[in-house]
C-alpha cells in the first residue's frame, strides 16, 4: 500500500483512479490488463473488476499474485481483504475444468474438483453437451458441442481451459519475406503468444500492424487459411499486404465476396457475404467447410456477427485467431469471443506502442459548441430518439469544421460522421470527395488511393471507414457525429491516424502528432454519449482537452 497512491480500491469491485496524481499513468498501466474503465470524468476515473476481465488476464499470463500486488502497490488506503480473496478465488476458477483429449475416449472434460464436476453434470444447461462419465472427475464431451459447452461453462462461472489441441488442416507452406522490413518485437510476441495458446485474440492499436501479426500466425501454422474481414476494401488490403509480406502468390489467394467466389489455399471472405440470407438460410456459411482449414482469422473480431459466432462454435478443432484494437463489444458478447474464438493472448497498451515510436502520438480535443437559439426549443420538445440526431447535426458544427481545417491547412484530414445528409452537406461546402455506404467499391478504392498518394488532402467519410481501412497519410480527424456512445467506434476512428511515425515524418515539417477532434453540442445527449465513447481511449492513457469553438483557430499555431 502506498499512503499517497493514486488508487482507491473498494469492496464493491470498483477501483478509483485520481487522474492528477503523479503516479496515475503508472497505475493505469498496471491495472489495464484486468480492470475495465466505466466512467472517466475530469478528476477521478472509475474502473471495475469483473470475472471475465480477471479470466482474460489469467489466460494471457497474469496470475492473482500479480494483480493483488498491483492493487496493493498503488492503493491509497488498505485494500479490502475480502476483495483480495475474491480476486484469487475468481482467477482460480479458470482451469479447474479442462477440455482435453483422452486416447481411449476422445474429447473429455476433466476437473480437479469432484464437487465442481458434479455441479456441472447436474446442471440443466449442460444437458445434451456431455456424454457418459468415465469417473467422478472425467466425462465424455460430444466433439460437435465443444464450443457450446465452453459457452455454458463460462455462464456457470467455471470457464474451461481448452487444451484438447487442434487438427493441422490441409498443409500449405507460408513464409514471411522480410525484404527491407522485419517483424517488430511486439508483433513477433503477439504471433507466438497466439501460437502457444493455440487459439485466441490479439489486441493491438490501429496502425500497429495487426495484418502482419496475422501473416506471422499463418507462417507459424503453415496451413490453408480462411480470413474473415469487414468489407471488400479490407479484403483487398489484406491481399495486397500478404502478397508484399509473404511467399504467397496471386493464384494462392482467393476473394470470397459479393463480387467474387474464389476458394483457394488462402481465402479472404467478408462478414457481409457470410451472413447473407437466401430463403431464410445462410448459404455461404458452407465456406467454413469448403476446405480443411488449418487456421481461421477473424479481423476486427469485436464486430463478429451472430451467425458467424454460431458457425464458430462448430470450429473448435481449428486454430482461430481474432484481431482487434479493442475487445469492447457494445452488444455485450465479449463472453462469446472468450469462449468461441479464445481468450485474450496478447494485449499491448497503445501508449506503450507509441512510446516505442511505432504509432504516432495523439492529441485528442473535444470542441464544444452551443446549439443555435432556434434549435434549442426544438431540441427541448423532441422525443429522446430525435434529440441525438438534432444535437449531432447542429449547424454550428460546420463553422468549427472549417476552422479546424484552416488551422491545420496542408495536413491530410478526414471528416468523419454518422449521418449521411450531414456529411453530404459538409462535402459540398468543403468541395471535397465523400465516401458513404452508397459509394461503389471501385470508387472507394480510387478515392482512398488519391488520399494515400497526396492527390487530395481532405476527405469526408461515413462510418464505412471506421474499420479495416489503411490510410497512413491521415494526420487530422474531425468527428462530427458518432454511433451514440460506441467506445469501439471512437477507438477505430482515432486509429485512422495512428500510423507509424516514420511514415508521417516530413509531410508537415517534423510534426508527427495525430490530431483527433470530436465536435460536441454542449448540454445535450451528444455530450453525454461523447463522454461514454471516450472511455476506452481514456483507459489507454489518452486525455481529451476541452476547448470552445472560439479557441479552435489557435490549435494550428
Amino acid at each position: 500500500m502506498n499512503n499517497d497512491g493514486p488508487l482507491i480500491v473498494q469492496s464493491d469491485r470498483t477501483v478509483l483512479l485520481e487522474v492528477a496524481h503523479p503516479l496515475a499513468n503508472e497505475a493505469r498501466a498496471a491495472i489495464a490488463p484486468f480492470a475495465e474503465l466505466e466512467r472517466a470524468p475530469e478528476h477521478v476515473h472509475t474502473y471495475r473488476l469483473t470475472p471475465l476481465g480477471l479470466w482474460n488476464a489469467r489466460a494471457s499470463g497474469h496470475d492473482a499474485e500479480q494483480i493483488v500486488h498491483a492493487l496493493l502497490t498503488y492503493s491509497k488506503y488498505p485494500v479490502p481483504s475480502a476483495l483480495l480473496i475474491e480476486i484469487a478465488e475468481t482467477m482460480g476458477r479458470y482451469g479447474v475444468l479442462r477440455i482435453d483429449k483422452d486416447p481411449a475416449h476422445g474429447l473429455v472434460l476433466t476437473s480437479t474438483d469432484e464437487a465442481v464436476m458434479t455441479q456441472v453434470r447436474r446442471s440443466t444447461r449442460t444437458r445434451g453437451l456431455l456424454g457418459q462419465a468415465i469417473d467422478t472427475t472425467t466425462v465424455v464431451v460430444h466433439p460437435s458441442e465443444r464450443g457450446r459447452l465452453k459457452q455454458v461453462l463460462l455462464a456457470l462461472g467455471w470457464p474451461a481451459e481448452d487444451v484438447a489441441g487442434f487438427v493441422d488442416g490441409e498443409a500449405h507452406p507460408i513464409s514471411l519475406v522480410e525484404d527491407g522490413w522485419s517483424l517488430r518485437p511486439y508483433q513477433d510476441e503477439a504471433a507466438r503468444a497466439f501460437w502457444d495458446g493455440g487459439s485466441g485474440v490479439v489486441v493491438l492499436p490501429c496502425g500497429a500492424g495487426k495484418t502482419i501479426v496475422g501473416a506471422a500466425a499463418m507462417a507459424l501454422t503453415g496451413a490453408t487459411t480462411l480470413i474473415l474481414v469487414t468489407n471488400t476494401v479490407s479484403a483487398r488490403q489484406w491481399r495486397a499486404e500478404l502478397l508484399a509480406r509473404t511467399s504467397l502468390t496471386p493464384d494462392e489467394i482467393g476473394e470470397y465476396s459479393g463480387a467474387k467466389k474464389q476458394i483457394r489455399p488462402v481465402t479472404i471472405a467478408t462478414y457481409q457475404v457470410i451472413t447473407t440470407k437466401r430463403n431464410g438460410i445462410h448459404p455461404n456459411l458452407e465456406l467454413f467447410s469448403a476446405r480443411d482449414w488449418g487456421l481461421v482469422v477473424y479481423d476486427e473480431v469485436h464486430l463478429l456477427p451472430a451467425p458467424v459466432f454460431r458457425m464458430t462454435a462448430d470450429l473448435q478443432a481449428r486454430r482461430r485467431l481474432g484481431l482487434t484494437a479493442t475487445l469492447v463489444r457494445e452488444d455485450g458478447h465479449e463472453a462469446d469471443v472468450f469462449s468461441l474464438i479464445g481468450p485474450k493472448r496478447y494485449d499491448a497498451p497503445w501508449r506503450q506502442i507509441e512510446a516505442q515510436g511505432y504509432i504516432a502520438p495523439a492529441d485528442c480535443i473535444e470542441v464544444r459548441v452551443d446549439l443555435p437559439d432556434d434549435m434549442r426549443m426544438a431540441y427541448a420538445l423532441a422525443d429522446a430518439d430525435v434529440r441525438y440526431r438534432l444535437a449531432s447535426t447542429a449547424s454550428a458544427k460546420s463553422d468549427v469544421v472549417r476552422s479546424i481545417i484552416e488551422a491545420h491547412r496542408g495536413m491530410p484530414t478526414l471528416v468523419i460522421g454518422q449521418y449521411v445528409d450531414q456529411l453530404t452537406e459538409l462535402a459540398r461546402e468543403l468541395d471535397c470527395p465523400i465516401i458513404t455506404g452508397e459509394t461503389t467499391t471501385r470508387n472507394r478504392q480510387r478515392i482512398y488511393d488519391d488520399f494515400r498518394n497526396g492527390v487530395i488532402d481532405l476527405l469526408v467519410v461515413s462510418k464505412v471507414a471506421n474499420f479495416s481501412i489503411d490510410l497512413p497519410a491521415a494526420q487530422v480527424a474531425i468527428q462530427v457525429s458518432g454511433t451514440f456512445g460506441s467506445r469501439q467506434e471512437e477507438a477505430q476512428r482515432l486509429g485512422r491516424l495512428l500510423r507509424p511515425k516514420q511514415r508521417l515524418a516530413g509531410r508537415q515539417g517534423q510534426d508527427t502528432t495525430a490530431h483527433f477532434y470530436t465536435v460536441v453540442a454542449r448540454d445535450t445527449v451528444d455530450a453525454d454519449f461523447a463522454q461514454h465513447r471516450q472511455r476506452f481511449l481514456t483507459e489507454q492513457g489518452y486525455a481529451y482537452r476541452i476547448i470552445t469553438a472560439d479557441e479552435v483557430a489557435l490549435e494550428g499555431h
